[in-house]
């Protein structure tokens, strides 16, 4: 019971830090942080100020400030990941007679992930200047109630586009903004969301490749040893046939580093996959995390409780034309008048 506590507090760990990036490094005032501060204004009755403090300073600087670390962070676990993979689970899988197209296949996927890993970080995601502004000015249609017309950013000193956005992060605006990715140390635009969409599929690809391969292989040590026949003895002195807690805590003793990956990789997969089919969700209809985010606000009720009867904002997503041309536009992004029908 001490190992299945232990497994469980690991679990957690590592979903609790998948939480928190994810958290800070949206948006400010999205749900979640929302959450996160009702949260800290009430631990804060219990942790010093001066904590607290340098708490917020080491949050903003990870998350609100460009950073290598991220990238460092992203590196550092797949070098630990495939290190234990190379290490222990080839070898052993190899010795099984595993396919070994099937094991190669994960440095397949790594070397096409590190490409548009690299695309994502060096490629301009659409930032907007002075000496460009007009041709993304005619990119896109205003609709009005989203983005519109004559509005200018302050900081960057341009006119702003349909569909762009000041990050605060890369002090920048940038056409067609989706997010600001820490991981890849970038904004994610019109210029490079095509490489960002393949990046995370083959990022969710390898770590659902690893878990099957690695449970594959923590399958076929049960079945080659027979352990679900067998029997053990409690402190008690007492004869008990081999249930799954047990199991788990044997292999766990047995193959301790292989286990942890497997937890992690599981959890990784399952993140992953589920923000997939968002930013899937996203492409098929042709809008951005970002727009996704500000429409909320006007499908929200209490939002719209709060505005004059005569002043309702019903918004319509104007720029979608159908899965096959909102696919075809991530891949070919419009920079000049060839965009969009007028609302």
């Amino acid at each position: 019971m001490d190992f299945l506590a232990l497994f469980i507090i690991y679990l957690l760990l590592v979903l609790a830090s998948v939480v928190l990036v994810c958290i800070y490094s949206g948006r400010k005032q999205s749900f979640p942080a929302r959450g996160l501060s009702c949260i800290t204004q009430v631990s804060s009755f219990v942790i010093p100020t001066r904590l607290q403090r340098a708490t917020q300073k080491v949050l903003h600087r990870l998350f609100h400030t460009r950073s290598c670390l991220f990238l460092v962070l992203h590196l550092a676990l797949q070098v630990a990941v495939y290190g234990e993979y190379t290490w222990e689970i080839f070898g052993y899988c190899k010795e099984m007679e595993f396919s070994i197209h099937y094991l190669l296949l994960p440095y397949l996927l790594l070397a096409v992930n590190m490409g548009f890993f690299i695309l994502c970080s060096v490629i301009n995601p659409g930032i907007i200047t002075q000496s460009n502004q007009e041709s993304f000015l005619k990119a896109y249609a205003y609709d009005g109630v989203m983005f519109q017309k004559s509005t200018m950013c302050p900081t960057c000193n341009v006119e702003k586009p349909a569909r762009s956005k000041h990050c605060s992060v890369c002090n920048n605006c940038v056409h067609r903004f989706d997010h600001h990715c820490v991981w890849v140390n970038n904004c994610i635009g019109a210029f490079n969301t095509r490489y960002f969409l393949i990046y995370l599929f083959t990022l969710t690809a390898m770590a659902a490749n690893l878990a099957i391969i690695t449970a594959a292989f923590l399958i076929q040590v049960v079945l080659l040893s027979n352990i679900m026949l067998g029997s053990y003895i409690d402190d008690q002195g007492q004869e008990h046939a081999v249930e799954i807690l047990f199991l788990i805590q044997h292999l766990f003793l047995t193959f301790p580093r292989i286990v942890f990956m497997l937890g992690f990789v599981i959890v990784l997969s399952l993140v992953l996959g589920a923000y997939c089919c968002f930013t899937l969700y996203l492409a098929l209809t042709n809008q951005t995390s970002n727009e996704w985010y500000k429409s909320r606000r006007y499908e929200c009720s209490c939002c719209q409780a709060l505005q004059p009867h005569d002043r309702h904002i019903f918004y319509r997503n104007v720029y979608s034309q159908g899965v096959w041309v909102n696919l075809k536009e991530i891949f070919k992004p419009p920079t000049s008048s060839e965009k969009k029908k007028k609302t």
